[in-house]
């Protein structure tokens, strides 16, 4: 359990958790869940956090870990982007609220692999190497992740893409 300083920690950064969560999970009441069982896993795991190394990476880790068990449980990704040349659909959330904007319906039409990375680099400023450990997979699968995001992201927002993305561009479950 964290000292009365942890928790003032922690605090500090519950509003980029939300941030972060409310991308990831493409609606609040989802992104609420994920920040509490975040808050939570920080409260009993709290003796594994290193003092002196960034608390907010660490609990960046557990939000992100939390989320791809939500996922694999739900039966929707399981953490591995295989390009496919057959035409498959990509990750469409199963409710998506009309009055979305466009670069929410873009965002959440990603894969959860791809979101991630584009989210922590792009919305949350970490580094290559940050993501990496955060993400805990090589920097070259973040670049590579990274740019895979932005380029389906582009076609999304420009119109180029329709209910047929390009053939790689599909991301399908191994």
């Amino acid at each position: 359990m964290p000292s009365a300083e942890g928790v003032e920690q922690i605090l500090a950064h519950i509003p980029a958790l939300r941030r972060y969560a409310r991308l990831l999970a493409g609606d609040a009441a989802g992104a609420d869940d994920l920040v509490q069982d975040t808050l939570e896993r920080a409260c009993v795991k709290w003796s594994l956090w290193k003092p002196g190394s960034a608390l907010r990476a660490w609990l960046m880790t557990l939000m992100h870990n939390l989320y791809l068990n939500r996922v694999r449980s739900q039966g929707r990704d399981d953490n591995h982007d295989i390009l496919d040349e057959a035409s498959s659909p990509y990750y469409e959330p199963l409710a998506l609220a009309p009055d979305l904007m466009d670069l929410e319906r873009a965002l959440a039409r990603l894969s959860p692999t791809l979101r991630t990375v584009l989210l922590l680099v792009s919305v949350e400023e970490y580094t290559y190497a940050e993501a990496a450990q955060i993400l805990q997979i090589p920097i070259g699968t973040v670049m590579s992740r990274l740019h895979r995001a932005r380029e389906a992201l582009r076609l999304s927002l420009s119109g180029a893409a329709d209910a047929a993305t390009p053939p790689s561009l599909h991301l399908v479950k191994r």
